[in-house]
């Protein structure tokens, strides 16, 4: 049995993980415990949570929760966006050789992140471009926001049928996957929190893995995280 701790960039994520993410990796022995808002700022000793944007107080975040649980049967992971990523996350710059392979882009991100973190238990999560690609897994669950729409929502369909991956909607300010769906469905903008899991929850987790690479790579990851213990254990 394991622990894992998820640092989430906002309350649409937070909800997420909990509802969808936290009952399935418990199946496999890896018991998240509540997702938290990362921090994106300390203000007069007060840690504000939420965003993520700022990277050196969400690095701050993450280095005092490390050195609080020093237990190596605890993992730490991140669900934060690469869409609109701060302009000092580590390796930003290095990556934009990487831009035409934004999959390749987002790990060499990921493995710069986790070199500054420096801590095994740390595996870090940049999703492609941003939550709202999951929803693009299947566009018709839009139907659960209102059926009648059926242009809009084949609009959806229309767009995912462009991509191998729904992870590949790009970072364009009007073109990114929550600027696709509020333009099409504005009441999602005001909403997401709630809208955002319960649209996921009717696709399933598995669809949404199926046709998105990255999310599945690291879902698979974190699925195996009891083995990684074990083996660790063995090997003292």
């Amino acid at each position: 049995m394991v622990r894992l701790k998820l640092f989430a960039e906002g309350q649409t994520e937070q909800t997420f993980a909990d509802t969808l993410i936290k009952p399935h990796l418990s199946q496999f022995e890896v018991f998240m415990h509540s997702p938290r808002l990362i921090a994106h700022a300390k203000k007069k000793g007060k840690v504000h949570r939420g965003g993520g944007r700022n990277y050196e107080p969400m690095k701050k975040d993450i280095l005092r929760s490390l050195s609080e649980d020093r237990n190596s049967d605890v993992f730490f992971t991140t669900m934060i966006d690469f869409y609109e990523i701060h302009p000092e996350f580590p390796g930003l710059a290095e990556s934009e050789s990487l831009r035409q392979n934004p999959i390749r882009q987002v790990e060499f991100l990921e493995q710069r992140f986790a070199e500054d973190i420096n801590d095994c238990r740390f595996i870090p999560y940049i999703q492609l471009h941003e939550y709202e690609a999951y929803l693009f897994a299947d566009p018709t669950c839009f139907e659960y926001l209102d059926a009648r729409r059926q242009k809009e929502i084949e609009a959806l369909v229309a767009i995912a049928n462009q991509y191998e991956t729904p992870e590949l909607i790009n970072d364009g300010q009007q073109t990114a996957p929550s600027k696709l769906i509020i333009a099409l469905f504005p009441d999602y903008e005001k909403a997401k929190p709630t809208f955002g899991p319960q649209l996921a929850e009717l696709i399933g987790l598995q669809v949404i893995r199926s046709r998105c690479p990255h999310f599945n790579a690291w879902l698979s990851r974190l699925e195996s995280l009891n083995n990684y213990c074990d083996n660790s254990a063995r090997s003292v």
